[in-house]
């Protein structure tokens, strides 16, 4: 961003005859008593292109690389020139108008793409200057100038006129900024503005910046395309994981995904001790250069997946040792199992134990409860406790995207299937969830159109790909979950009464956390010591009065809400222990939910909060706690009267 950009990353026109007499003074070793007018990035770099013994008579890059040297360099910065192109094309109207060109290099300074104004004279210069594809413009060959001394420093740089370290290269004025892999963090490449120097202008730099923000963008989504086309295409390579351990690696050979721990598999292959990190292997380079590979790791463990001549990553197959038996990792699993769901209620607990007991079938499983109960949370113990727990735990939420998007998104499609569609098509989360579990948060969002594919999914294990007549078999877990009353849903028919009944074979629902207020200190320990791990923060105690507050707030959040508020607590308040008075007004203020007004039902207690809750919000206006409650004003005060509410504006606190 610009924002974050230092001022010394700016040239100042206007200053190239003070500039220039600086590089005289700089080039003839004579020491100036005047006030350093040249910024320190420009003077560093001096100093590194003297110590270097570049020619600061170079008038020209060395002359480009052509053909097959060339072509090869391309193919090898393939995604790269790929990610920069539309980015390129985006800023030509700039370039025009600004008589400058767009170039994108690699992390070497060597050019890969040119884009930009055509006019004879910059087309001259461009061309003598060998501002080219398959030149050489890092700072050790052609001095300073904004492509290479972004390259050395790894910070974005405008180098104006005679900031150049070479005489022959003063007329030019350039803006650069490192392109970084997304992925490591890595300097990949550079991409640069270059213009004569009547073109300077501030905003050169800002769109360097910007365009490197967005080849780096583009760079992520291709990266995340490869892998998941790397799993779809290796996916029916990868054995059991009960007597295999299996690893993927990119195509730069990173290693991003295994069938377990990763140092857990190192240890059982026989890694040395102070190996600190599973090896890169099998890039591209690798396998054109045949790298070295660790003597614990067997060549024929690997398999390049290469797909439509494009080399997708690689795949480690290796044996567990016979020690490693299922009998053991059954036993971890089940234990593990839950372990993020902290509770002491009674209510809690019978959950639990139906989720075990469940969880060892192939059943559907539907959890209900509002939002922020934790239901991914119990669908992870459900997937750990059951026989699927080596397979993938696959989470799609129905309800953040939009019908055709969840459409590709669940069944995958096939090539061509629609504007758009990847090369080659994409296999789905259901088939991503093979031998796994498929957990779909908001199954009640499902589009009415999507719900008989997915039933037939559940019912005979056959999904079709958009696009394609192929029947393809799949076998997976589903466990859904929902806030909403999907009963009530079906009546409406806004959802299928057969699929209902196929996902409501085992129906768990989970208790908000207003119904088991004595969980609520054992959660805030919980939450106060993941925030003191994940933040390093010192120990601080909730005060008997504050968890008294807490326990009386009838938290619509749930347990995500109280999270929050234990995170922002630890990291805001100073005092220890943590007061009353460091709560939000919402919280010092409310009721006590968990203590229900004798002669009333849940429900009706459930519809009296709701009730209080929104009239508070309101600040005790009756008429705009009906709106926004879609209730009539006679109403509302009716159940005012019959559940004895009463606001007193004064102190802002209820009273019954």
């Amino acid at each position: 961003m610009l924002g974050q950009t230092p001022e010394d990353a700016f040239a100042n026109p206007g200053i190239e005859r003070d500039v220039l007499t600086s590089w005289e003074r700089f080039l003839s070793g004579s020491s100036s008593s005047r006030r350093q007018v040249v910024r320190s990035a420009i003077t560093d770099s001096w100093q590194r292109c003297q110590q270097s013994d570049v020619d600061y008579r170079r008038g020209q890059a060395p002359v480009p690389i052509r053909d097959d040297r060339l072509q090869r360099l391309l193919d090898k910065r393939s995604r790269l020139v790929q990610a920069g192109a539309s980015t390129m094309a985006l800023a030509r109207d700039y370039m025009l108008e600004t008589g400058t060109v767009m170039v994108l290099t690699d992390a070497d300074g060597i050019v890969l793409r040119l884009e930009g104004d055509t006019k004879l004279a910059l087309r001259d210069a461009v061309e003598k200057t060998h501002l080219l594809p398959g030149s050489n413009w890092s700072e050790t060959t052609c001095g300073t100038n904004a492509i290479g001394t972004a390259l050395q420093s790894g910070q974005p740089i405008q180098v104006h006129a005679t900031e150049h370290f070479c005489s022959g290269i003063h007329r030019w004025t350039c803006s650069a900024s490192v392109i970084r892999d997304p992925i490591d963090g890595a300097v990949i490449g550079a991409i640069d503005i270059s213009g004569l120097s009547s073109s300077y202008g501030r905003p050169a730099l800002a769109l360097a910046i910007s365009a490197a923000a967005r080849i780096e963008a583009q760079l992520l989504q291709m990266e995340l395309d490869a892998r998941y086309r790397l799993l779809d295409q290796c996916f029916w390579m990868l054995p059991s994981s009960d007597r295999h351990h299996a690893v993927l690696f990119d195509s730069a050979g990173r290693p991003f995904k295994a069938s377990g721990e990763m140092s857990q598999i190192m240890r059982d292959l026989g890694a040395p001790g102070g190996q600190s990190g599973f090896p890169q292997l099998g890039s591209r380079d690798d396998q054109l250069l045949g790298a070295s590979r660790p003597a614990w790791i067997k060549e024929e463990w690997l398999k390049p997946v290469v797909h439509q001549g494009e080399h997708l990553g690689t795949v480690m197959v290796a044996p567990k040792p016979a020690a490693s038996s299922k009998l053991l990792s059954s036993a971890r699993g089940e234990a593990q199992a839950f372990a993020n769901t902290v509770y002491a209620s009674p209510k809690m607990h019978s959950v639990v134990e139906k989720c075990r007991r469940v969880g060892i079938s192939a059943a559907p499983v539907l959890l209900l409860g509002e939002t922020g109960v934790g239901k991914e949370v119990f669908a992870h113990g459900i997937h750990a406790v059951s026989p699927r727990r080596s397979g993938p735990f696959i989470a799609v939420n129905c309800g953040c995207a939009s019908r055709e998007l969840l459409a590709s998104e669940l069944f995958g499609y096939v090539d061509g299937a629609f504007t758009g569609a990847r090369r080659g098509g994409m296999a789905g989360k259901i088939e991503a969830a093979a031998r796994g579990t498929l957990f779909l948060d908001e199954i009640g969002e499902l589009p009415l159109e999507l719900q008989p594919m997915l039933l037939r999914a559940l019912e005979n294990g056959e999904i079709s790909r958009i696009g394609e007549t192929e029947v393809r078999k799949v076998d997976f877990r589903l466990v859904a979950a929902t806030n909403r009353d999907l009963q009530a849903e079906v009546d409406a028919q806004r959802f299928r009464r057969d699929l209902f009944y196929r996902l409501a074979v085992v129906p768990v629902d989970i208790p908000p956390l207003r119904e088991r207020c004595d969980d609520i200190p054992l959660l805030v320990d919980h939450f106060v010591a993941q925030t003191r791990a994940r933040y390093g923060l010192a120990d601080r105690r909730f005060a008997p009065e504050t968890l008294a507050h807490l326990r009386h707030h009838d938290w619509p959040g749930n347990v995500r809400e109280l999270r929050n508020l234990v995170e922002s607590l630890m990291l805001t308040g100073n005092g220890d222990p943590i007061e009353p008075s460091d709560l939000p007004d919402t919280i010092r203020r409310t009721e006590r939910p968990c203590e229900r007004k004798p002669g009333l039902s849940l429900a009706e207690s459930s519809e009296r909060d709701l009730i209080s809750r929104t009239l508070r919000s309101c600040n005790g206006n009756v008429t705009a706690t009906a709106a926004a409650l879609g209730l009539a004003k006679s109403t509302v005060y009716a159940k005012l009267h019959r559940y004895d509410i009463r606001f007193d504006p004064g102190s802002a606190k209820f009273s019954s």
